[in-house]
């Protein structure tokens, strides 16, 4: 407490003195920050060898001459009961003045810290306020305020404002608080007593594991987030993340939230398998359920492969195309084209291949190619072209073929028949002008030109034969015969081998 004298001149204090006497005089009503101004006045022309103030009996300074004493700002000790001495110099007794009372008024009562909640729960807000009362006599007085915790400043320091809102309190939080308050002026400043908070912990419940992927489906080569939430706890939660086959551990994240992601960027098909994840905020760590997480494979691209009966695909052949992705989740859809055109579909629900058959015509020839589908993209083979031989097709010509040289070969011969009837007629009514000899053999103007071979024999020859006695008048008609040893008969031979075809008997002139 700061006191300072005020001196004051011999004439002054000698003109406010009555004889024989000491008066104090100080201010009646005092309020905490005011000035207090003690005044100690005497006798007329009295020397004084040494003056003093005091309070409650307690000497509080000391002085040669008569002087003021003065308080810079009272405070609530600096009430009590004041008075002045002096010592005389030439008579040797001491004078004492009246006893003026002060009592020092509180200009606002000490602040009060109360708070919404001294329980609150993690996460959840606090109002705390700094409550006091001002003087009656001083209603118009300024105060600001400031709140603390641990002494540390909160908020944004001192405020006009007698509230502070705290958005969230924390376990960390935890811990004795206390407020001040003080006048504008810096003179009065007063601190609340401490009360301690306690911030209640949540446990975390209800953990569960979800998948989050595009479209819904964990696919090779796109990205997989596995999220793991609880549905209560409060404070710093810890996320971890497992797969059951392993059971090690396959991240780690700790934060203020309900939730956390763990992400795989790129999802391999050995990713497949079961998952679990587990959530702890500093009471027993809580699992959740396992989740089995399956990861499709797109489709490779897809191998086509033609099958026909033979070396050559020809009209009215079955074709069949088999079309097979070596790479791929089931179910498979296989779509089979003809130069860009849809010939059909083939699923496979278990995966490997699909074929399509097509019964060929001249116009399938061109270029084939299929498509393999499983939802996670289309891929199509190489085309694989086709060409079918003939307008319409080599078998079918083989066997027209053949029923024509047949059916030809049946026509020629009665032809030949007709034409040999006429012209041996003619030959024996003019024999003996011809004189043409017996066994004279004569070319067969046509010849066959398709027969099956003839194993282990002489190569068929036509020849000549007479039958019969040359005075009969006969037709000669060509024959094949066959070579035999000498000696064995050759007369009206038939001919009995198994691959011929025609046999020649005589004819007899009408």
């Amino acid at each position: 407490m700061e006191r300072r004298l005020l001196p004051t001149t011999d004439a002054a204090l000698m003109s406010s003195m009555s004889l024989h006497s000491l008066k104090l005089v100080a201010p009646s009503s005092v309020f905490e920050g005011d000035s207090i101004v003690l005044k100690c006045q005497g006798e007329q022309n009295w020397t004084i060898q040494k003056m003093a103030y005091h309070k409650d009996n307690k000497e509080l300074s000391v002085f040669k001459k008569f002087s003021d004493f003065l308080i810079q700002s009272a405070v609530l000790s600096d009430s009590g009961n004041y008075f002045c001495s002096t010592k005389g110099q030439l008579f040797f007794w001491d004078e004492s003045s009246n006893i003026v009372k002060i009592k020092v008024q509180e200009l606002f009562q000490h602040p009060v810290l109360t708070a919404s909640s001294f329980q609150p729960i993690e996460g959840g807000p606090v109002s705390l306020k700094c409550e006091t009362r001002r003087s009656p006599q001083r209603l118009d007085v300024q105060l600001q305020f400031c709140f603390f915790r641990e002494n540390q400043v909160l908020g944004s320091g001192w405020s006009s404002s007698p509230e502070l809102q705290i958005s969230a309190m924390w376990s960390e939080d935890t811990g004795s608080y206390w407020c001040e308050a003080e006048t504008v002026t810096h003179r009065i400043r007063k601190q609340s007593l401490q009360s301690q908070i306690h911030v209640q912990r949540i446990p975390v419940s209800n953990v569960s594991l979800e998948i989050r992927a595009p479209w819904g489906q964990v696919t090779e080569g796109q990205k997989l987030i596995l999220l793991c939430s609880v549905a209560g706890g409060t404070g710093n939660v810890t996320f971890s993340w497992y797969r059951e086959a392993t059971g090690t551990s396959m991240g780690k994240k700790t934060q203020r939230s309900l939730s956390a992601e763990l992400e795989i960027p790129a999802v391999k098909e050995s990713d497949a398998g079961k998952y679990y994840c587990r959530a702890d905020n500093g009471h027993v760590p809580i699992q959740s359920k396992v989740v089995n997480i399956p990861v499709r494979i797109p489709v490779s691209r897809p191998v086509l492969t033609l099958r026909s009966p033979g070396a050559q695909a020809v009209v009215g052949d079955l074709l069949e195309l088999h079309c097979e992705a070596l790479r791929g989740s089931p179910p498979i859809l296989y779509r089979f084209y003809h130069e860009d055109v849809t010939l059909g579909n083939s699923s496979a629900p278990s995966g490997g291949g699909a074929s399509f058959n097509l019964s060929l015509t001249a116009e399938h020839s061109g270029n084939y190619s299929c498509e393999a589908n499983n939802g996670l993209g289309a891929q199509c083979s190489e085309a694989v072209p086709v060409s079918i031989s003939g307008p319409d097709g080599y078998r079918r010509d083989l066997m027209t073929a053949g029923v024509l040289w047949g059916l030809f070969g049946v026509l020629g011969f009665i032809g030949v028949a007709l034409l040999l009837y006429a012209l041996f007629h003619k030959i024996s009514g003019e024999s003996s002008a011809t004189n043409e000899p017996r066994g004279a053999s004569r070319q067969n103007p046509q010849e066959l030109t398709y027969s099956s071979p003839t194993p282990d024999m002489e190569e068929l020859q036509p020849v000549y034969v007479n039958v019969g006695s040359v005075d009969v008048d006969v037709v000669y008609s060509p024959v094949w015969s066959i070579q035999q040893p000498e000696g064995s008969a050759n007369i009206r031979t038939l001919l009995e081998n198994k691959d011929s075809q025609v046999i020649y008997s005589p004819v007899k002139k009408s």
